[in-house]
């Protein structure tokens, strides 16, 4: 066992202590930084000209139900339960109207196709995403 005298820990320095202002500014900086991200990235959603003009439309639910029965049922289950892809129930909770018509419309998501509906298509779908 190592035998720790006084006299060895008064030799150890001393690490610096920041002092709270400085973490208090780096924290309210991190903030900023974050907010100015999810913003920009809203923007650049809402600036894209297909989902400004799918976002102008109403959406009739029922046809919307009808293009997820022809396009999406088959990996999403035909009461939209999950199957192949994920369940869909509740989904506008936990994405915007624009991350949705960006997943959709993006085929970025393996095994998820590519899909283009025309802008009252999507926003028929997204009618009947919202009721799920």
């Amino acid at each position: 066992m190592v035998n720790l005298t006084k006299s060895y820990l008064d030799k150890q320095p001393i690490p610096p202590q920041i002092p709270a202002w400085q973490v208090v500014l780096v924290l309210i900086a991190l903030l900023l930084a974050i907010s100015a991200g999810i913003f920009c990235f809203r923007w650049i959603q809402i600036s894209d000209p297909y989902i400004q003009n799918v976002l102008s439309l109403n959406g009739d639910s029922v046809q919307g139900h009808a293009i997820f029965q022809i396009n999406c049922a088959g990996c999403h289950g035909l009461e939209a339960n999950g199957k192949i892809g994920p369940s869909l129930h509740h989904v506008s909770r936990r994405k915007s109207e624009g991350r949705l018509i960006k997943q959709v419309v993006s085929g970025k998501t393996p095994p998820m196709p590519k899909f283009q509906p025309s802008p009252k298509e999507m926003a028929d779908l997204l009618s009947y995403l919202e009721e799920l």
